[in-house]
């Protein structure tokens, strides 16, 4: 979708109060405390920062409200976050603590009335649709559940525009099969979700440099989202939080928004 500023948001994992990078969702790696890296993007004026938490729906637990209070309360940014949220009022508890924006992705499978709830209380803007999108044996796509690591028969584009329906303003990708792995973005399967909605798509999973973004750019992304490359840094992937500089980022990127 064009029409917006594109994006450059660090999408940051949580697992038992650190932060951790895993690779095509798995191998969890500790890369840090979660505050330290705030403050670090705070100085590099980052658009954007997403918190995503990998057990809480897994384990069938609640977010952890205190240490998201914390997240959010050193933010500079805008504030998205996902992970075990389940109903409304866990909805709005986060965002009583901070969060700009609710990312839902496994209840979002089962339950487009949870969805619903959520943009008539929060309004559109902040309510995030997300998707994992893995390959079966024979190569297509479907909609992946991280949280019971099962492949299921949805297809994206599809439930892409059903979460649209429901009045989600965003909707966020992510390739299971590239994340982690510095391969570049799918731009295929971007463009042919691009294609089918209306509102910004924040795509991740791949990325490994400034070109990996503007391609991505190029395929309809209105936001690059990524994890490893903004944790890690050079050939042996010693831990560095990182980002570009600002004024590099809005010189790449600005001339694509339309």
């Amino acid at each position: 979708m064009s029409g917006v500023f594109n994006r450059v948001i660090p999408c940051l994992l949580l697992q038992d109060g650190g932060l951790v990078k895993t690779e095509r969702f798995k191998k969890p790696k500790y890369v840090g405390d979660p505050i330290n890296a705030i403050r670090i993007f705070n100085d590099k004026y980052v658009d954007e920062l997403i918190f995503l938490d990998i057990n809480a729906s897994r384990l069938n637990k609640e977010p952890d409200y205190d240490l998201i209070a914390r997240i959010a309360g050193e933010c500079f940014m805008p504030l998205c976050y996902g992970g075990g949220i389940k109903t409304l009022e866990q909805a709005r508890k986060l965002v009583a603590i901070g969060v700009e924006k609710i990312s839902i992705n496994s209840m979002a499978i089962y339950d487009l009335e949870l969805i619903k709830q959520l943009v008539s209380e929060l309004g559109s803007q902040s309510v995030v649709g997300a998707i994992d999108i893995k390959r079966n044996f024979w190569g297509k796509e479907y909609v992946y559940d991280a949280s019971k690591s099962r492949l299921t028969n949805l297809n994206p584009q599809i439930h892409a525009q059903n979460l649209v329906d429901a009045g989600v303003g965003e909707i966020f990708i992510n390739d299971v099969s590239r994340d982690g792995t510095f391969s570049g973005y799918n731009t295929a399967l971007v463009s042919s979700i691009a294609d089918k909605i209306n509102v910004p798509l924040i795509v991740c999973g791949g990325a490994s440099s400034i070109g990996d973004m503007q391609d991505v750019f190029m395929a309809g992304a209105s936001a690059a989202a990524a994890g490893s490359l903004f944790v890690f840094y050079g050939p042996h992937r010693a831990v560095l939080i990182n980002y570009p500089d600002y004024s590099i980022v809005k010189k790449l990127f600005s001339s694509n928004a339309a």
